[in-house]
């Protein structure tokens, strides 16, 4: 069976309700697709006029078509008094027979299920006056029911996604202030080793923090983006092993020998074992986070995606580097309270589920080496859909050189290609 691409975006009142990571657990537990691409985006009143129309030309005369129509132009939209954008989160995933497989987590938009069956059962609301008119709709996320309405979908939001996605900090419900900062959150390799739920539970967690998600990205971290990103830990490893390992050399130089080792022995064997131990530690670290070790790749192979899959989120608000950091628990999971992430989906100090920036100048730092912006969403759909598509672009140029009807004929047969 071909692999397919499905989306699906999660509307801008399910990220404000902080219901998000529910909706992702859900699609990661319910289904074997992989997810490939993540992205925040703050709806342009041109992206979603054109989205608006698409949905409602989808099926002409569809009840539903125009409902979900009208509910995009109207909650999708900037907010008409400030202007100001609204948060939607796009997730895409890969895999056989996913645009089927989304739909079925997803559930229908007029809730024709049993409670909890699906998605749109948990978190959305389709409400009906005596009259069967419809009071009030929220269906939580919108996905595409076929595979040629995927397709119109995401390239119509892949022209978009460069110009409105990346860091939406000046959405409508994103605070302002001198204590408001951003913070970097990475999913570690640990949560997407099989399918499970528990991306969306972590994410779910740090909703406690009542801050608000800004930006996300689905990546595989390079060999030297790693080694940038945990540059300022090979300095600490250095100086840990001089505390942690002096008790532990004494006892093994004493052992061996059958002696008492004095201490200032002890101390120069630690001084030169230090860099050699902080060096493989930090192999470790770069391997666990990549799949690779550094000492075995050339410069072009560290410059190359890693194996390994990570999670960026960031975070916005007040004090958000303290609250964020707080709810993460210390590195140690053994040491982390009952409830905080580490201490519930930690193993050890490296295998830890989650990294958390330890300041503001720092989270910018770690935004940069990751580029967080970027656009992944683009590329991935250009990729999966064919050149063909850029080709079809940009034949409109071609008409003063070329006869129409000839122009025409082989539009009409990239279209068919490509739908």
């Amino acid at each position: 069976m071909a692999r397919e691409l499905a989306y699906v975006l999660i509307n801008p009142y399910t990220i404000a309700k902080s219901r998000t990571g529910g909706v992702i657990a859900r699609y990661l537990s319910r289904t074997d697709l992989d997810l490939v691409a993540a992205r925040m985006v703050g709806p342009s009143s041109e992206l979603v006029s054109q989205y608006a129309a698409l949905v409602r030309s989808a099926e002409p005369g569809s009840t539903t078509c125009e409902l979900i129509s009208q509910y995009i132009a109207k909650n999708y939209s900037p907010d008409p008094i400030t202007g100001k954008r609204r948060r939607v989160m796009m997730l895409m995933f890969e895999g056989d027979d996913a645009v089927r497989k989304i739909w079925q987590v997803t559930g229908s938009a007029t809730l024709r299920l049993g409670s909890g069956e699906s998605i749109r059962d948990t978190y959305g609301d389709y409400v009906l006056d005596e009259q069967n008119t419809v009071k009030y709709f929220e269906p939580a996320v919108l996905v595409g029911p076929t595979i040629k309405r995927v397709a119109a979908t995401l390239k119509l939001w892949a022209k978009f996604s460069g110009r409105d996605g990346g860091i939406v900090e000046g959405a409508s419900d994103v605070g302002k202030g001198g204590d408001v900062e951003k913070t970097l959150v990475l999913l570690k390799p640990d949560n997407f080793q099989f399918h499970s739920s528990r991306p969306g539970n972590i994410v779910d967690l740090l909703s406690l923090s009542g801050l608000r998600i800004v930006a996300v990205t689905k990546f595989r971290m390079t060999v030297s983006q790693a080694e940038e990103f945990y540059g300022p830990v090979r300095e600490s490893l250095r100086g840990r092993f001089k505390t942690s390992g002096k008790k532990r050399a004494a006892d093994a130089l004493s052992r061996e020998f059958g002696l008492e080792v004095p201490e200032d022995v002890v101390d120069s064997v630690c001084d030169r074992l230090g860099p050699v131990v902080a060096s493989r530690e930090f192999e470790n670290i770069v391997e666990f986070m990549t799949g690779y070790r550094p000492s075995a790749c050339s410069e072009s192979e560290k410059r190359a995606p890693g194996r390994e899959e990570c999670l960026a989120l960031v975070y916005m608000g007040t004090h958000a580097v303290r609250k964020i950091r707080s709810i993460l628990g210390p590195t140690d999971p053994s040491k982390a309270k009952p409830g905080s992430v580490r201490r519930e989906f930690g193993s050890n100090i490296m295998v830890n589920a989650a990294h958390a920036s330890d300041s503001a100048e720092n989270a910018r730092r770690e935004m940069e080496i990751i580029r967080v912006e970027e656009d992944t969403v683009s590329p991935l759909v250009d990729k999966f859909y064919g050149s063909g598509l850029s080709a079809l672009s940009s034949l409109r140029f071609l008409a003063p050189s070329f006869g129409g009807e000839f122009v025409r004929k082989i539009r009409e047969k990239l279209r068919t290609k490509h739908s």
